[in-house]
């Protein structure tokens, strides 16, 4: 995950706690953190570079909605980085 921006991490997370969301919703979550909007120019890129390192997996719900899953990999990563976090910050 150390390859990975922040908001590439986010997106990750958004994704790991929701089923299948749409990139719509991943969208939307991750406005409500920011407090501000997220373009699609600067979404899409960044689901799709997390499809592309495997992270993510991308499937279709219709024909103009994608869905976006966590995959295995994708779950380890955030293992590895949330017990790498307690090292400096396990309250």
């Amino acid at each position: 995950m150390h390859d990975l921006t922040g908001f590439q991490r986010d997106l990750l997370y958004v994704i790991a706690g929701a089923d299948r969301p749409s990139g719509q919703t991943v969208k939307d979550e991750v406005e409500m953190y920011y407090s501000s909007e997220i373009n699609h120019g600067r979404l899409y890129p960044n689901l799709d570079t997390l499809v592309n390192k495997e992270l993510v997996e991308k499937g279709q719900l219709d024909r103009r909605t994608n869905y976006y899953a966590i995959t295995d990999a994708g779950r380890q990563q955030i293992e590895e980085r949330r017990e790498w976090e307690e090292q400096y910050v396990g309250f």
